[in-house]
C-alpha cells in the first residue's frame, strides 16, 4: 500500500477518534445542554459553573481520553499478537494474557487489602484499604506491575503448554485452558479476599467511568513506548509472515526477538487491564477491520490497528454511556456482545469462503 493512501487513513482515523473524543464529553448522566447552559450563563451560581467545569474536565475528558488510549493499547496487542503468533484469530485475551494481568491485579488487591472506596484509599477494619481506581500514581504503577508480571506468566505458560508457537490448534487450546485456570483462580483469590470484591466488580465486566489524568498519562506513556518498540521489532514480523525457516535464513535472530515482542504483548495488555478492567475483543477486531481495508508491513498494520482500536473503544464506550442514560453499560459488555458476534460473522465467512474453494 502506498505511503500517501496510509497517511490518509491514519487521518481518518484520528479524525473518528477526535469527533469521537467530542462526542464522549457530551454525553453523560447529566446532559451537555444543562452543563453548557450553566457554563454560559453569567447569572449562574459559581458553585454551579465550577461542579460543570470539573465534570468536563476531570470526569468526562479523560475518561474519554482514557477509552480512547486502552483501545489504542489493545488494539496494538492484538497486532502484535496476530503477527507473532501467525493466527489471525489471536488476541490477548485468547492467549491468557489478560486472564493473567487480571490474576495480578486480583493478588496485588489481596496482598494489600484491597477496597471498597472507588476513589483512592479508605480505613477499612484498621487497614489500609486499596482500591483500583485510586489516581494515586504508585498505586496505579503497582497494579500495572502486578498486571504486566501476570500477564507474561500467562503467555509463558500458554506457550509452554502449546510447545511453541508451530501449531495453531494447539496454541489457542493451550491459551483456552490457561485463561480458565487462571480466571478460576482469581475468583478463588476474591473468594479468600472478600474485601477486594467490589473492588474487582468493575474490573471483570470492563468499565472506564474510573479512568482519571493519572490513569490516562500512564496509559498513554506505555502506548508511546509500545508503539515504539513494536516499529522497531516490526521486521521480525514480517519475517515470520514467511514461514520460521526465511525468517531464520533472512539472519534474524528469532529467540530474543520474540521475547522483546511477548513483553511488548504483555505490557500493552497488562496496562489496559489494570487501568479499564476486562474488555474483549478490540484487540481482536482492529486489525481484521484495517486488514479489510488496507494489506500493508506490520509496521503500518500495528500503526492503524493501534488508531483503530482507539476509535472502537471510544466508541463503545460513549455508546455505553447513551443508550441507558442516565445508566450506562459497562463497556466490557457492550464489547464482548458486538466482538462475539463479528467473531460469529468472521468465522462464517471464512468457513463459507473454504467451501467455495472447496468446490471450485
Amino acid at each position: 500500500m502506498k505511503p500517501v493512501r496510509v497517511f490518509w487513513l491514519s487521518a481518518l482515523l484520528l479524525l473518528v477518534g477526535g469527533a469521537l473524543l467530542a462526542l464522549g464529553v457530551c454525553v453523560g448522566s447529566v446532559g451537555f445542554e444543562n452543563l453548557l447552559r450553566t457554563l454560559l450563563d453569567s447569572t449562574a451560581p459559581d458553585t454551579e459553573r465550577t461542579i460543570a467545569w470539573q465534570i468536563v474536565t476531570e470526569i468526562r475528558l479523560p475518561r474519554t481520553l482514557g477509552a480512547w488510549t486502552a483501545g489504542a493499547l489493545l488494539g496494538l496487542a492484538g497486532a502484535v499478537a496476530q503477527g507473532l503468533f501467525r493466527n489471525p484469530l489471536a488476541d490477548p485475551y485468547l492467549l491468557g494474557s489478560a486472564s493473567g494481568a487480571s490474576l495480578g491485579v486480583a493478588l496485588a488487591l489481596a496482598l494489600v487489602g484491597g477496597g471498597v472506596g472507588m476513589v483512592g484509599s479508605s480505613m477499612m477494619n484498621g487497614s489500609m484499604a486499596i482500591s483500583m481506581f485510586s489516581g494515586n500514581l504508585w498505586i496505579r504503577l503497582g497494579l500495572t506491575g502486578a498486571a504486566f508480571v501476570g500477564a507474561v506468566a500467562a503467555v509463558l505458560l500458554t506457550l509452554t503448554l502449546a510447545r511453541g508457537v508451530g501449531h495453531t490448534l494447539r496454541l489457542l487450546l493451550a491459551g483456552v485452558v490457561v485463561g480458565v485456570v487462571l480466571g478460576a483462580s482469581t475468583s478463588l483469590v476474591l473468594l479468600f479476599s472478600p474485601d477486594s470484591l467490589q473492588a474487582m466488580q468493575a474490573f471483570m465486566l470492563g468499565s472506564t467511568a474510573f479512568v482519571g489524568w493519572t490513569a490516562w498519562a500512564l496509559m498513554a506513556a506505555v502506548w508511546l513506548g509500545s508503539m515504539a518498540a513494536a516499529w522497531v521489532l516490526a521486521r521480525v514480523l514480517d519475517g515470520l509472515s514467511l514461514g520460521e525457516s526465511t525468517a531464520i535464513s533472512l539472519g534474524l535472530p528469532l529467540a530474543p526477538l520474540r521475547a522483546a515482542l511477548i513483553g511488548v504483548l504483555a505490557l500493552s495488555t497488562g496496562t489496559a487491564v489494570a487501568q479499564t478492567g476486562l474488555i474483549a475483543f478490540v484487540g481482536l477486531a482492529a486489525p481484521h477491520l484495517v486488514r479489510a481495508v488496507a494489506k500493508v508491513p506490520h509496521r503500518q498494520l500495528m500503526w492503524l490497528a493501534s488508531l483503530m482500536g482507539g476509535a472502537l473503544l471510544c466508541g463503545a464506550d460513549v455508546l455505553a454511556r447513551w443508550l441507558i442514560a442516565p445508566q450506562e453499560l459497562p463497556v466490557g459488555v457492550l464489547t464482548a456482545v458486538l466482538g462475539g458476534g463479528y467473531l460469529l460473522w468472521l468465522m462464517h465467512r471464512r468457513t463459507r469462503a473454504s467451501h467455495q474453494g472447496g468446490l471450485l
